[in-house]
């Protein structure tokens, strides 16, 4: 990390209100305060940014990419075309962003997280570990979490309208919590749903059966 660079963006931050097409590379800003401040297509790349504040800041168009925002605070935040690629965003609480954000994940650290009462339809959650995290009251409409860890995480009065699980792991929902039409999840939550309806699918407990006896003989 570079320390002369992390000084003058410092110095830049106290000073300027507003930055467009930069780019930030290997800066240490841990528990720094970004609030207020406006980011107009610019970069952020491998930046520490752990425990950062950006109470009404605006990310417009913007991108970080393999930063480190674990229990950042974005209280009302505004979001605009913001994408995360390979950064660890663990333990943020995005309830209190500004309405309507535009958010894309890839390949991010998203354990922990909360997600309450607001709408991110159409949002990708791709590739990303996303344990023991919470969907509550949201709109995820065509929302995308292929190859996602959804481990431990709980979806409740979500609308889970065509949204994609193909792929995901350990993932749960309940009918009865969530509202589901269309949505595509991996055969392990499907069976899982159905055992949990008291029903038995055809070829796959018969399956499930050989191989625990197989087991059970091994020992």
């Amino acid at each position: 990390m570079s320390t002369d660079a992390t000084s003058e963006f410092l110095r830049r931050l106290r000073e300027e209100e507003a930055f467009e097409n930069e780019t930030f590379s290997d800066l240490l800003l841990d528990g720094a305060d970004l609030g207020g401040k406006e980011f107009y297509r610019c970069t952020f790349r491998n930046v520490q940014l752990q425990s950062s504040r950006w109470k009404e800041s605006q990310l417009e168009d913007c991108v970080f990419e393999g930063c480190n925002l674990t229990r950042s605070n974005v209280l009302a935040l505004r979001l605009r075309g913001a994408r995360f690629e390979g950064s660890k965003l663990m333990g943020i609480d995005w309830t209190g962003v500004a309405s309507n954000p535009e958010m894309h994940f890839e390949e991010c650290g998203l354990q922990y997280d909360s997600f309450v009462g607001f709408s991110l339809r159409k949002t990708p959650f791709l590739r990303c570990v996303c344990k023991e995290a919470n969907f509550f009251d949201m709109d995820l409409t065509e929302s995308d979490f292929s190859e996602t860890d959804l481990t431990g995480s709980n979806f409740r009065g979500c609308t889970l309208t065509r949204v994609t699980f193909s792929g995901t792991q350990g993932l749960v929902l309940d009918p009865a919590r969530n509202r589901l039409k269309d949505t595509r999840v991996p055969p392990e939550t499907a069976m899982a749903l159905a055992h949990s309806l008291g029903m038995l699918v055809d070829g796959y407990h018969a399956k499930a059966s050989t191989r625990a006896a197989g087991s059970k003989k091994a020992r």
